[in-house]
């Protein structure tokens, strides 16, 4: 059930654009074990100007920031595998593995509202969060 954004300093093509996706989403069903067709996944375009970052990156218009809401309870390892995941997704892209930061809010479940209103806690997700 993790809900994603992908947020980028620069345009893409129609189809990097869906690889970006893509590669996040992989990397939470890999890493996170989370079902393929549980996909909620943003794509955010800035213009440079307003999207900071470190100046000592070498190719500053390709820092990408993935910020992802997810349940709690993942494992550290999960986590780690996760994190490498997504750098080695955006790495054909041409995104430098130092221009990704990956950022994890874990929330518990009675925060989320899902399936027609009812509180996550409430509902068989038909996976494992603890993994």
């Amino acid at each position: 059930m993790p809900a994603s954004l992908i947020e980028v300093r620069r345009a893409y093509t129609p189809d990097e654009e869906t690889r970006l996706i893509d590669a996040v989403h992989t990397a939470l069903v890999t890493a996170f074990r989370i079902p393929e067709a549980d996909k909620t996944v943003r794509l955010l375009v800035h213009s440079p100007q307003r999207m900071a970052c470190s100046p000592k990156l070498s190719q500053p218009e390709r820092f990408t920031l993935v910020s992802i809401d997810a349940f709690a309870g993942r494992s550290l390892d999960a986590k780690r595998a996760l994190y490498q995941a997504i750098v080695s997704g955006l790495e054909p892209l041409g995104i430098p593995r130092d221009h990704v930061k990956v950022l994890l809010r874990e929330l518990p479940r009675q925060n989320w509202g899902i399936r027609g209103g009812q509180a996550a806690c409430d509902v068989e997700l038909g996976f494992q969060v603890e993994v």
